[in-house]
């Protein structure tokens, strides 16, 4: 990562895939759903405690990428040119 915008963007990418690993942590279906939900349809989805544990993770993420690409232990340039 070169500069800030570059980081930034690697953040968001990992945010949202973070995100889908996060939705599924404690979803629970209703026994027995209102007429035309879904039967599917999470009784409490808690998407604030979602976003806020998806942050933390992707920041976790987001800095061993950091990390990894700052200490040369592996150049995604050169993975780019061998491509």
């Amino acid at each position: 990562m070169d500069g800030w915008v570059s980081g930034i963007f690697v953040y968001i990418v990992v945010w949202w895939v973070a995100l889908f690993a996060v939705l599924p942590w404690g979803v629970r279906a209703p026994d027995h759903p209102e007429p035309g939900m879904a039967s599917s349809a999470p009784v409490e989805p808690r998407m604030g405690r979602k976003v806020i544990a998806t942050s933390i993770l992707a920041l976790v993420i987001w800095l061993v990428i950091f990390a990894i690409d700052r200490s040369g232990l592996i150049s995604f340039r050169d993975m780019i040119k061998d491509m």
